[in-house]
């Protein structure tokens, strides 16, 4: 049988794959492991000529785990696109219609587009890397002996050993089991453990909870269903993202506006307006080309890709691009206490004899139970440390059976043969689960959890099953043995850093609840004095919820209870991020809306967590939420520019219909104009810092700013393009109504960018004031006045465009006060 240690909080820590040895006394043989069947019985695996054999003739798991698309699959993303359609087929047409100042738009697609391929490229590279750093790799024997492979190098017949928090990389047939509990509910939904036992069939997806043993593989490769629906989870995924959705809407809106306008405009330059043909073709391209948001696709894939380069430099893998927007829109996050608030390693600090037990004789079960677990979790190992096999010239007995750990129970145990030749049996695990309510030692025990420490109970227990669901009946306490853990030194400083933005913190472990609340208290959690055993946790949804809210720290919590937990939350309408590392933890991970795993977790954990922390730092977390609320805060900013630019050019082509005269613009005017009020400020502001809380609604909250300034653009533009019709007759007259339209509609435009810059940084003022100081530029030097065809025409029409621009621009600050008003920042 395999023994599994306990750590008091009844939390698992990953161990090495390997199985637990069954002798607690004998030496680890790298061929024949101990806790595994004896050589006559034990598979060897295939020869390195089998493993040839088979990888020539294709046997191979050579299933492709990516983290991201493919080179071709980013370009096709970037360049295939609807709009890039549409301008494409505008742009050609331009250039053989019209001078190639008038077809520049094409070349900013083109060049918008490059930006976009590099930087997904440059994600991709950091994400694959990232990969390969955190990808687990599963012990496969061969020739006798047991060494660690790269998943895909796994064949047709490979045996591949099994421990506690492993996963089945791919499909096949027990061979050896040593209590082995696979946990198969991310693809069956069946949260109950299974127990293996040879001959039994294991599915890729599913992973060890507690024993271990060895399987052969019998399908690998694309023949294993499980393993593709693995890699379909575990790739680089568009998963559902309000702000792709949004912006997916938004586009939607902007089609159906814009085939029946681009109509129109075409018809009436072309059919109605008796002009030159090329003139025509040309003001009709520069009315549609501004209806389309082009750079705005662009700019979100640009922010989230290099949302991940600078994640990636900080050791932390996102294993899908909006989990860095989800977590910025986390307002409670669950955090597993051991490995999250406390480091890994722990200290005895003291061992109580009870019940008149001898000292030394309470040593040698301690150390006997030490040297029984190759792969001792941070408890055991501090025990390891204290009591070391051969310390008092003492050999450790032999060990004659053995439990694994389980969550559900809270303890593990061992019998020993003693050197005497007698047999015991013993339990180490939680005191008030191993002890009876109302037992004095609860008492003694309540009062060192207050300070924080964690305490194990030692329990001798008669002869017999220790697995049996009444093993620990008639046991007797024999000693308490106290532990101090380590608390990290950055988790104060994250949990501030949470409650300053308003992100409630919930601490749910498997300890004690006034052992974590003491923890998380000596951390400064808010709240941290209100603990609840999960034990008196309701099981009604909605009162369960209420009492999560309620309360921020939570003991005794077993592994289906985090996931009732997770749900009850969302029930309240609360979007969820879980940490954790354990096997314990990976039903709560899947369900929670972000599930984020530390890098030295189990396998199981890391493929179902969407952000993996490959350094295991919890305070790398922030930077994660700052990310997404870099990248969601600077994307609505930038919508508003775009949608703003699509309402004005679909109202004004709409003004021009109906009005039927000439459409004010060529192609050059607006290429200028959005690229000094839109495509240059906006990538920049897409970049920077921003500290503001995401909020929900995007499509909303953009088109509630968007719709008043487009409005009052079109409407400010269009009055200054009628009164400058009337106002200048003769040849060159359209040029000058077209410079006064445009010195009216860039100012306007300037003055949405300026609201939309706050609050100003000395960086944002230089912006906003070197793109006035470009259009001032192209008006006074003559040779970029010819080549944009703008050039103001006396001095009345020019005034008369800036006062109609004041006018706007108080208008616009008026909508914008009272949008905010009205419905809120």
């Amino acid at each position: 049988m395999t023994q599994r240690a306990l750590d008091s909080s009844g939390e698992q820590t990953p161990g090495s794959p390997r199985p637990a040895m069954i002798d607690a006394g004998a030496e680890l043989d790298p061929v024949h492991p101990v806790g595994l069947p004896p050589s006559g019985h034990r598979a060897t695996g295939l020869t390195t000529a089998e493993v040839a054999e088979r990888v020539a003739r294709g046997e191979v798991n050579d299933v492709p785990v990516r983290s991201s698309r493919s080179l071709t699959e980013i370009v096709r993303a970037n360049v295939f696109t609807r709009f890039n359609l549409i301008i494409g087929v505008l742009w050609v047409i331009m250039l053989f219609v019209a001078p190639i100042q008038d077809s520049l738009f094409g070349f900013v697609i083109v060049a918008n587009t490059g930006i976009g391929i590099i930087q997904e490229w440059r994600a991709k590279r950091t994400l694959d890397s990232l990969a390969v750093i955190g990808e687990a790799k599963p012990t496969v024997r061969r020739d006798g002996v047991a060494a660690e492979v790269s998943t895909h190098e796994i064949v047709l017949g490979d045996v591949i050993e099994l421990g506690p928090g492993d996963k089945v990389v791919v499909d096949g047939t027990v061979a050896e089991a040593d209590s082995l509990e696979v946990d198969e509910s991310l693809l069956t939904g069946e949260a109950d453990p299974v127990l293996k036992r040879p001959g039994d069939p294991v599915m890729s997806g599913s992973f060890v909870v507690a024993g271990g043993g060895a399987f052969t593989a019998t399908k690998v490769g694309r023949e294993a269903y499980a393993a593709q629906l693995a890699e379909e989870a575990s790739r680089f995924t568009l998963v559902h993202s309000e702000l792709r959705s949004g912006i997916s809407t938004i586009l939607k809106y902007v089609t159906w506006m814009m085939v029946p306008t681009a109509i129109g405009l075409i018809i009436s330059q072309l059919v109605v307006k008796d002009n030159n043909f090329k003139d025509s073709v040309a003001r009709t391209v520069g009315g549609i080309v501004p209806m389309i948001p082009e750079g705005l696709v662009l700019l979100t894939s640009v922010a989230f890709a290099i949302g991940v380069v600078r994640l990636g430099r900080k050791q932390c893998l996102v294993q899908e691009l909006p989990a860095i927007e989800g977590l910025a829109r986390v307002d409670v996050v669950c955090l597993d206490k051991t490995g999250t608030l406390t480091e890994g390693g722990m200290d005895i600090t003291e061992v109580r004899p009870l019940n008149g037990s001898d000292e030394a004789y309470v040593h040698q079960v301690l150390r006997s139970l030490g040297s029984s677990d190759p792969r001792p979790n941070a408890s055991l190992q501090a025990i390891i440390d204290a009591y070391p096999a051969g310390g008092d010239g003492k050999a450790a007995w032999t060990v004659t059976e053995a439990m694994p750990f389980s969550s559900a129970r809270k303890y593990s145990g061992a019998a020993f043969t003693e050197t005497d030749g007698t047999s015991s049996a013993w339990l180490l695990g939680a005191p008030d689960v191993l002890l009876p309510e109302g037992d004095p030692t609860l008492d003694e025990i309540e009062h060192l959890n207050e300070q924080g420490l964690r305490v194990l109970l030692l329990a001798r227990v008669p002869s017999g099953e220790l697995d049996a669901p009444d093993a620990a009946e008639g046991d007797v306490p024999t000693a308490l043995v106290v532990l101090e853990q380590r608390l990290r030194p950055d988790a104060a400083e994250t949990l501030k850093y949470f409650a300053q933005q308003n992100v409630a913190t919930k601490v749910i472990s498997g300890d004690n609840a006034v052992s974590v609340g003491a923890v998380a208290g000596k951390l400064g959690l808010a709240g941290a004095e209100n603990t609840l055993d999960a034990r008196r946790m309701p099981t009604d949804p909605d009162e369960m919820a209420t009492a999560m809210e309620q309360n921020a720290v939570f003991g005794r919590v077993t592994p289906q209870q985090k996931r009732d937990m997770v749900a009850a939350l969302q029930s309240r309408g609360h979007t969820v991020a879980m940490t954790g590392d354990g096997v314990n933890d990976v039903l709560a991970l899947k369900d929670a809306d972000i599930g984020v795993s530390m890098g030295s977790g189990s396998e199981a954990t890391r493929a179902v967590a969407q952000i993996v922390l490959l350094n295991n730092s919890f305070a790398t977390l922030p930077s994660v939420v700052a990310e997404g609320r870099r990248v969601i805060g600077n994307i609505t900013r930038v919508a508003t520019l775009f949608l703003t630019k699509t309402v004005y050019s679909v109202l004004l082509a709409i003004l021009v219909v109906c009005s039927q005269v000439e459409y004010p613009f060529l192609p050059r005017h607006l290429t200028l104009l959005a690229t000094l009020t839109i495509g240059v400020p906006a990538f920049f502001l897409a970049l920077a810092p921003n500290k503001e809380r995401a909020q929900p609604h995007f499509v909303r909250r953009v088109m509630r700013y968007a719709i008043p300034s487009g409005v009052i653009a079109a409407a400010a533009t269009f009055t200054t393009y009628l009164i400058a019709r009337h106002h200048y007759s003769g040849p060159g007259a359209l040029e000058a109504e077209t410079s006064a339209a445009t010195l009216t509609l860039f100012l306007v435009a300037m003055w949405v960018l300026a609201i939309i810059a706050r609050p100003y940084t000395w960086w944002r003022i230089g912006l906003v004031a070197a793109m006035g100081l470009g259009f001032l530029i192209v008006l006074v030097v003559p040779w970029l006045q010819d080549f944009f065809a703008l050039k103001l025409v006396g001095t009345t029409l020019p005034w008369t465009a800036v006062g109609i621009a004041v006018a706007a621009a108080a208008l616009l600050e008026l909508s914008w006060r009272w949008v905010g008003r009205r419905f809120g920042a």
